[in-house]
């Protein structure tokens, strides 16, 4: 099942441009902040530092795929 998830994910990012992209993140954001909402005061702080560590993480990966791709190299 999960192959058959992932799979279908690498076709759709083959067939997609840096705007479905795009709007995918927008679409993300958008329920992050509704979730964010949603929380309970004493879980804002756990919740806070959870989306702080995943951004963080995210991003970083993100942004070395794309220095690479900038500079030619291939990671």
């Amino acid at each position: 099942m999960l192959k058959k998830l992932l799979e279908l994910g690498n076709r759709y990012a083959e067939q997609s441009s840096w705007k479905d992209f795009a709007f995918t993140k927008f679409c993300l954001f958008s329920m992050g902040l509704i979730a964010g909402t949603a929380v309970k005061e004493k879980y804002k702080k756990p919740a806070v530092c959870a989306s702080i560590a995943v951004f963080a993480s995210t991003y970083i990966l993100l942004m070395r795929k794309l220095i690479g791709i900038a500079l030619n190299r291939e990671n």
